[in-house]
């Protein structure tokens, strides 16, 4: 039977070689009545028969995109047989053009296809025929590449089930489809219908896999400082015979728990959570004891018997604070830390600009509450929302949080009693000369689209200021805070991404803890202090500084000519004292259910609360990389006010294409200083210098426009701030009857940070 069927691939693979170098082949449009939904009874037939139709006419001059397209048909119509065929040739062709490079996720349907043609040919239950091809593909791959295929078998059904679902709406009511399209929707069923049919099977084989190469103990417990007891998982390659470097990821309740991934990649994979914590009745602060707890964890895991002596950290978001925070006093054994999108408290989190966020009432009750399950889970956001919504319209001091919810936290208001970048805040993490004691290698990746790009900026750019030797590494381009974790999805809120930015970040953070630990090449990306990923120009590029990035600027005034609601950004400032009038009511709470834009590509500006301004059209391109700064002149009759600045490209087609997300935020009297307040003079005319704390980088065409939303903060989801000069967290809507006065003068302006 095996020889009849490489004798009938031949001649298949002899067929393809016509087919695919064939010209002139104009594809016809298929009639097709979409099914509801992917369960819908009908779904498989339509697609085979769709796909029965596709076969006879199907040509492509890419030999390796026509036999993975073909293959997906074969497996469409039914025919395991010819997919298991057209798959084992594609394997052919791509093991001499991909020789060294990891496996790729093909390789999933190679074994489906495998085991399905496996159950007809043999007669035996699909059940035995995946089982067997599994373990016949799976145990003959190194440790890393079998990692990576139990990862995509293990993606849960429902991820395909959704990109099937959305292919169905976006054809059904057409009538038809062309060739790419019904291609597109052919290969989203087979790959739903795939994960359906093996899933079941997946999670005893990568358990069975996982035994035979690894040694696990996720039942260890130590203990803590102050009265805590910490949960340790241990995840160690077995058979390595000498002693590893570990890496370490120290979080809150839970981790991400890459341990088995890291004990893939030659490491021993350890993972640390506080699980048990000393009662009290002031609460527990989440922030405090994570630097002594995880300086624990170090000295524990250097005294194991498989340990050399040298770990790494790493994290995401809270887990991203506690390298930081263990550094603050570095153990020896620390050699290493990556991180990204790192909650740095008193910088992004609980407040960032100075601006407390209500996000972090929820989140510290969750961490210090066992009983606080209500707030959590799926229901999380719409609880908080409601909330926020609730708060917002009683007009209550933003301290009534709690009461309003109806669960004390003295967390949050222990944190609303320093709203300036005190000592309590620096207490968490290095501060101003403690930088200057890290000498090992330092690796942040961060995004224009991350929240928590402020705490990234912050670490990268005061480590590399008190420690001017730093091996500090900073990578940044268009992604969102998830990143490590879901990787560098194509599209982003209607944001189509650069292809040159579509980066495995998760294999870029290995590659680099290799070149620390193993000696390894470091990776291209990495090749200088900030690597950063241009938008619009599809290419990275490199510096040795953040101010590097850029070697001039371009200055925009803030004009006082008004057309068609916008006012103008000009290369000239006007003569004369022209002003903006802006007006800013606190009383008027009917936008309670106002929530942020979610997508960065929009075709009109929500100038909520703000002032619009638009430039005249870019004779030339321009390379706008960095921080963007400014100065206003201006005259207001409040001791103080809450500042949003947002920038955008305005495309000729009309589409806005904003520049960082979320919006630059900051407290006006803490804009030149996070640690003294300095109020504004009500009644006068003053000027307020300010550089953002978000980073971006993108090519602006010609033809182009930049605009910029100068708006003044009064958010249900964050603190407001009623300008009388006082603890803005005990003021109320009582102290905001008299409306915010602004008058912007032609002196205002914003410096663009360009790359000539």
């Amino acid at each position: 039977m095996h020889q009849r069927r490489v004798l009938h691939g031949m001649r298949i693979a002899a067929l393809i070689l016509l087919l695919f170098t064939s010209a002139g082949w104009a594809a016809p449009d298929f009639d097709l009545r979409v099914p509801a939904s992917p369960q819908d009874a009908a779904a498989a037939a339509t697609i085979s028969d769709l796909a029965s139709r596709l076969i006879p006419v199907y040509q492509d001059s890419d030999p390796e995109r026509y036999l993975a397209n073909l293959s997906a048909l074969q497996m469409a119509v039914g025919d395991y047989a010819a997919a298991d065929i057209s798959r084992s040739s594609l394997r052919d062709r791509r093991r001499k053009s991909d020789f060294g490079h990891p496996i790729g996720r093909g390789v999933i349907f190679d074994m489906y296809a495998h085991a399905k043609a496996l159950e007809s040919e043999s007669h035996t239950t699909f059940a035995d025929a995946f089982t067997h091809t599994y373990r016949e593909t799976v145990r003959r791959l190194d440790a890393r590449d079998a990692f990576a295929v139990s990862r995509w078998l293990g993606a849960t059904p429902a991820t395909s089930r959704e990109a099937l679902q959305k292919a169905l709406d976006q054809y059904r009511g057409r009538g038809s489809v062309d060739e790419s399209e019904a291609i597109d929707l052919i290969s989203k069923y087979v790959t739903f219908d795939a994960y359906r049919t093996f899933g079941p099977l997946v999670v005893l084989l990568n358990a069975e896999d996982d035994h035979q190469r690894y040694a696990s103990d996720s039942a260890i417990q130590i203990a803590g400082s102050n009265g805590s007891r910490i949960a340790i998982s241990v995840v160690r390659p077995t058979g390595a015979g000498q002693s590893l470097p570990a890496l370490l990821e120290f979080a809150g309740r839970e981790t991400q728990n890459y341990t088995r991934e890291s004990a893939a990649r030659g490491y021993v994979g350890v993972a640390a959570y506080v699980v048990e914590k000393r009662k009290s009745a002031a609460g527990i602060d989440p922030l405090d004891l994570v630097g002594a707890n995880a300086r624990l964890v170090i000295d524990w895991i250097t005294k194991q018997s498989w340990s050399d002596g040298r770990v790494g950290m790493y994290g995401d978001g809270y887990s991203g604070f506690g390298p930081w925070a263990a550094a603050k006093r570095l153990p020896p054994a620390l050699k290493a830390i990556a991180t990204s999108a790192a909650s740095a408290p008193g910088i992004n989190f609980p407040m960032e600009g100075n601006i407390f966020q209500n996000a972090a009432y929820g989140w510290s009750l969750r961490m210090n509450d066992d009983d606080a399950a209500e707030v959590t889970g799926e229901d999380d956001a719409a609880q908080l929302r409601a909330l926020n919504e609730k708060w917002y319209r009683s007009g209550r001091r933003y301290r009534d949080m709690g009461r309003l919810y109806g669960k004390h936290n003295p967390i949050f208001i222990r944190w609303l009693n320093h709203p300036s970048y005190d000592g309590y805040w620096r207490k968490f993490v290095p501060y101003r000369q403690e930088f200057a004691h890290i000498n090992i290698p330092v690796l942040t990746m961060s995004g224009y689209y991350t929240a928590s790009a402020p705490g990234d900026l912050y670490y990268f750019t005061q480590h590399h200021k008190y420690n001017p030797h730093a091996d500090h590494t900073l990578l940044i381009g268009p992604y969102e805070a998830d990143v490590m974790h879901v990787g560098a999805p194509a599209e982003l809120h209607g944001y189509q991404v650069d292809p040159a930015a579509l980066v495995d970040l998760r294999e870029l953070r290995y590659q680099w803890f290799d070149h620390v630990f193993k000696g390894t090449a470091l990776p291209a990306l990495l090749s200088a202090p900030v690597n950063y990923e241009v938008m619009g120009a599809n290419e990275w590029h490199h510096a040795e500084s953040l101010e590097g990035a850029a070697n001039a600027s371009q200055r925009y005034y803030l004009d006082a000519v008004a057309a068609s609601g916008t006012h103008r950004l000009s290369l000239r400032k006007r003569s004369g004292d022209v002003a903006i009038q802006q007006t800013v009511g606190f009383v008027d709470r009917k936008d309670a259910a106002w929530t942020p834009p979610a997508d960065y590509i929009s075709k009109s500006l929500a100038s909520r609360h703000g002032t619009v301004f638009v430039s005249e059209p870019l004779t030339n391109a321009i390379n706008f990389t960095g921080l963007f700064s400014g100065r206003l002149d201006f005259e207001v009759n409040k001791m103080d006010m809450d500042l949003n600045i947002t920038l955008y490209e305005l495309l000729p087609n009309g589409d806005y294409t904003r520049l960082f997300s979320p919006t630059y935020e900051v407290r006006a009297s803490y804009a030149q200083d996070r640690v003294q307040r300095h109020l504004l003079r009500a009644g006068e005319r003053q000027r307020l210098s300010f550089k953002s704390e978000r980073m971006t980088s993108r090519q602006l065409q010609p033809g182009s426009r930049l605009a910029m939303v100068l708006s003044i903060g009064k958010r249900p989801d964050r603190e407001i701030n009623y300008g009388t000069g006082g603890d803005v967290s005990e003021e109320s809507v009582a102290d905001g009857k008299v409306p915010l006065k602004i008058r912007w003068f032609g002196d205002s302006y914003i410096d663009i940070p360009i790359k000539k």
